[in-house]
């Protein structure tokens, strides 16, 4: 079973949830919050696999619960799913940047709310790429490239900056090997170390990072 933890203010959003998820046999609702420093207490005590953050709620918001969540060696295990109502909020460049798994629009379809519960439970980016790139480069667009990140990529070699580059471009790796003139396993494994060096929880991450260090600037093919 897959545990899932619903953080929202809003009663009704709440059970919504609860009732589309309870009827999955491979999903299960543990716990609801509905404010953010509620939903960081409860993750600590319940474990969830889960957690689907409203990002707007009273006191310590979802952003901020995000933060604490992953921030916590412990929490290592559990994925943030971000809900928002609209696609180009810009707290969910942020979110992303705290390390959610990614985010969905509060109408989901049923069966895309619960597809995605068991994406990011697998441990994988809710976002393609590409869809992940179109939010980030949005708000990169009116912040630029920040100093402290460029330092962040000094472990990685050359070609795991070339990687970096292709994933913010959006490329998956089968894409990124052929341009490489490398195996989509290869690619896989120059990601999986520039992941690992740098401390991103997933793909959605090493976007953000490539914008954000000026490997990819907004508005480049």
């Amino acid at each position: 079973m897959i545990r899932v933890l619903l953080a929202d203010d809003q009663t009704v959003v709440r059970a919504g949830f609860r009732a589309l998820l309870d009827l999955t046999d491979d999903l299960v609702v543990v716990a609801e919050a509905a404010d953010g420093a509620a939903a960081v207490e409860l993750t600590r005590t319940t474990r969830p696999d889960v957690v689907l953050m409203d990002i707007r709620m009273p006191g310590v918001d979802g952003l901020e619960a995000t933060r604490r969540i992953v921030a916590e060696p412990s929490l290592d295990s559990v994925r943030v799913l971000v809900l928002t109502t609209y696609e180009a909020d810009a707290y969910v460049f942020e979110a992303l940047r705290s390390g959610a798994a990614g985010f969905l629009l509060k109408d989901v379809d049923p069966d895309d709310l619960r597809e995605a519960v068991r994406t990011v439970a697998a441990g994988q980016s809710l976002l393609a790429p590409a869809v992940t790139r179109r939010v980030v480069e949005e708000f990169a667009r009116l912040q630029g490239p920040r100093a402290e990140a460029r330092q962040r990529l000094a472990p990685l070699t050359d070609r795991e900056r070339e990687v970096l580059a292709l994933v913010g471009r959006g490329l998956s790796n089968d894409e990124i090997g052929t341009r490489l003139l490398m195996s989509p396993l290869t690619a896989k494994t120059h990601v999986s170390r520039a992941m690992t060096k740098l401390g991103a929880r997933d793909r959605a991450q090493l976007v953000v990072l490539a914008y954000e260090t000026a490997l990819v600037r907004p508005g480049e093919a």
